[in-house]
């Protein structure tokens, strides 16, 4: 499956590539033709910083950030997103500031939830919400309906790869778009041609990685 994988070096920034995989992929709401691998991204320190710096670049002179909420294992991202937004060398609307940046837990039914201790950085704060992956739109709703319930204010949504160009009527800005992988498309289980026509899947994906079959 590997051996498959094509670079795809980022419009904004030419220091930022991530890996995608052609194949049948099954996903948590879909069937996708693409996995797009955003391990370096994530996890690389230097590679991380370009990307957080990269995007904070879209909201340093319009946008007035509290909090960054970060899905997806996005955390790494999202400290060096509000370190270039708070640094004067950007001369952000957010410069000096002190941004907070958080992860919801899952609880045992599934559901988004901050603990009391971190309530306070989403109540009445202008919240960033940063995904990996937006193919469906599906974990955003559910983000977005866990932070008003929390009493926050959403003001962005960022994504390191985004299908859909807003949710909610929130615009979705991201370093990675359909655009930059011209085939790439989502399925329903049942829509999904792949299926049709007897295809077995390669790999369960999700934005943490895959496990093939």
């Amino acid at each position: 499956m590997e051996s498959r994988s094509i670079q795809i070096k980022c419009k904004k920034n030419k220091n930022i590539s991530l890996r995608v995989i052609p194949g049948h992929f099954a996903t948590n709401h879909s069937h996708i033709n693409y996995y797009i691998d955003m391990t370096g991204i994530k996890y690389h320190s230097l590679i991380a910083k370009q990307a957080g710096e990269t995007m904070a670049e879209h909201y340093a002179h319009n946008t007035s950030i509290d909090t960054i909420i970060c899905m997806d294992g996005c955390e790494l991202v999202g400290g060096f997103m509000a370190n270039a937004l708070s640094s004067s060398a950007m001369h952000s609307m957010n410069s000096k500031n002190d941004i907070c940046v958080i992860t919801p837990e899952f609880n045992s039914n599934g559901q988004i939830i901050f603990r009391d201790n971190i309530q306070p950085m989403v109540w009445e704060k202008r919240v960033l919400l940063l995904v990996a992956s937006a193919t469906t739109g599906k974990t955003i709703n559910r983000s977005l309906e866990c932070i008003k319930y929390y009493g926050g204010n959403v003001v962005g949504i960022a994504a390191l790869f985004s299908a859909i160009r807003e949710k909610q009527g929130i615009p979705v800005d991201a370093i990675f778009t359909q655009e930059d992988i011209p085939n790439y498309r989502t399925y329903s289980f049942e829509e999904c041609p792949d299926c049709k026509e007897k295809r077995r899947i390669d790999a369960i994906v999700n934005s943490y990685g895959y496990s093939k079959l």
